[in-house]
């Protein structure tokens, strides 16, 4: 049977993997070509303001940060269960993370946390949609404009295809990611959009005057689909793990985050994003209504094996006085809490279920992130801390049937009962 997964090419349909194959053949269209603008322009259409494309959503911050002129010693707000490359962005830039708890009903910050962590030095606050899951604007803008501080959302893990999304509308920025397991995905890529002029002037120098990635890394991009769609069918004769493994070591992958990067440092360089995954961008944008109408799927599922089974759904995935408990939220992945999480992800590899998505066990994600280095202090956000020990979050991607799903509920079901 096809591997249960987070991380095994979630994108990787066929039309997107025959994409890329094609991609392949046209190298003069790898770093340059229409794609670009054509992104750039569908994404202004959908969410106004200016838009600038860079090779990863972590040079798009840190070009962001330069734009508003963040000075050594100021600080951003960032919440504590976070992705190392966020604060690594903020130390480049001469930034000093300042963590904020959070709210455990919806896995986003906590305002009240947020409001005590203010100080004359902080610039900005970055309000990220953990999972898809909104966070708190209406108070997070109200806190900014008394304050004076610029609010950047993090929409990494959720593009709304409701125009009436508050969702990438609201801050005075939004970062974008076009990762392997993103909202929208063209293997790699990121974006700022921008609704302040003077900002924009700067990131479109920085946009400009960005480098070129080697082709032989773009190259390594559009393998990358087509390397996932063979490992999944590999995996079913038990061979998916060896030829992974074999394509690592002939480096045909490159890693999300490097363990440099895992010990706190960002070599600060900026490169344009690549023609190529800007066309798979664009692709994975068209189809947003029907990615979006997928997870919404997957999660309405999720929430009725949750009441079956006993299982706590945190409020955030609700929406009040709303027939449709899921509404506009098309989750990135579903979230789950057992105090045994490591042992059921242990145990769930020998039914073919792999839920190792790096949001595990380190309250700035992934696993092995060295956060004194990152300057995080153990005991200081509690519920984040008590959320990376428990959590265990089931895929909505596209890539994952409701078949899988039903499976998926039946075996975890098992072993919790065990």
């Amino acid at each position: 049977m096809y591997p249960i997964h987070h991380t095994f090419g979630p994108h990787a349909t066929l039309p997107f993997a025959l994409r890329s194959l094609c991609l392949i053949f046209q190298p003069w269209k790898w770093r340059n070509g229409s794609e670009q603008e054509s992104l750039r322009n569908a994404l202004q259409q959908s969410f106004g303001g200016d838009v600038f494309l860079f090779y990863t959503a972590r040079e798009a911050l840190a070009a962001l940060l330069r734009a508003i002129h963040l000075r050594s010693g100021e600080e951003v707000i960032i919440q504590a269960f976070t992705c190392v490359v966020v604060p690594n962005a903020v130390h480049a830039c001469g930034g000093v993370p300042i963590y904020a708890d959070v709210d455990g009903d919806t896995l986003n910050l906590d305002c009240a946390d947020v409001e005590r962590k203010i100080t004359p030095r902080t610039r900005a606050i970055i309000a990220q949609h953990t999972f898809g899951i909104p966070a708190d604007l209406t108070c997070l803008r109200k806190i900014c404009d008394e304050r004076g501080i610029f609010l950047i959302e993090d929409c990494a893990q959720v593009l709304p295809d409701d125009p009436s999304s508050p969702l990438a509308r609201t801050g005075d920025f939004a970062i974008l990611s076009f990762g392997r397991d993103k909202a929208i995905s063209g293997v790699s890529g990121g974006a700022v959009i921008s609704q302040k002029a003077d900002a924009a002037v700067a990131l479109a120098d920085a946009e400009r005057n960005a480098g070129q990635l080697p082709f032989s890394v773009v190259f390594r991009f559009l393998l990358y689909p087509l390397i996932y769609r063979k490992a999944r069918a590999l995996y079913v004769i038990g061979l998916g793990r060896a030829y992974l493994a074999l394509c690592k070591k002939l480096r045909l992958l490159i890693p999300i985050v490097t363990p440099e990067e895992k010990q706190g440092n960002m070599i600060l360089r900026l490169r344009k994003l690549p023609n190529a995954c800007a066309a798979l961008a664009l692709y994975s944008m068209q189809q947003l209504p029907r990615i979006n109408a997928h997870r919404r799927n997957l999660t309405q599922y999720y929430i009725d094996a949750c009441g079956r089974n006993g299982w706590n759904v945190i409020p955030g995935i609700q929406i009040a006085n709303c027939k449709s408990p899921i509404a506009n939220h098309p989750l990135q992945k579903f979230p789950l809490f057992f105090p045994n999480a490591d042992g059921l992800r242990a145990s769930l590899k020998e039914d073919n279920i792999f839920l190792d998505d790096g949001w595990t066990g380190c309250v700035i994600c992934p696993r092995g992130t060295d956060t004194e280095a990152l300057e995080y202090t153990a005991g200081a956000d509690p519920e984040a801390e008590q959320v990376c020990e428990k959590i265990l979050c089931l895929p909505t991607h596209p890539t994952m049937t409701m078949q899988q799903a039903q499976r998926l509920i039946l075996c975890l079901a098992k072993r919790h009962d065990h």
